[in-house]
């Protein structure tokens, strides 16, 4: 199997929904990407080989939101401020490991 281009992706909901529906860019999703992104470049681990942090549409997980998943794992969080973005860059981006207090509950959905 080939070495990935990426070591990991961090997807960022950031749906908006006109209807009143309940989607992440009501929790400031574009904030805590923006932080993200921000963090992983402080930290030297962006670029190829290392992490990637990318905007997403709707991922259909709406009820936990706002939500963000990390692959190749496919572990799912949910958070609340900056600081939360903070620990799941530098513990699961960084070293590999979930953060357990901000998983996404596997039943949540839409």
């Amino acid at each position: 199997m080939p070495t990935p281009y990426y070591q990991r992706h961090i997807f960022f909901c950031l749906n908006q929904r006109e209807n009143g529906e309940a989607a992440c860019a009501q929790h400031d999703a574009i904030g805590a990407f923006d932080h993200c992104k921000q963090r992983v470049k402080a930290l030297g681990l962006a670029g190829p080989g290392k992490v990637r942090v990318n905007k997403a549409g709707c991922l259909d997980r709406c009820a936990g939101g706002p939500v963000a998943v990390v692959y190749p794992e496919g572990t799912w969080y949910t958070y609340v401020d900056p600081s939360d973005i903070d620990e799941i860059v530098e513990r699961h981006l960084q070293h590999g490991e979930p953060v357990p207090r901000l998983l996404l509950a596997p039943d949540i959905g839409r």
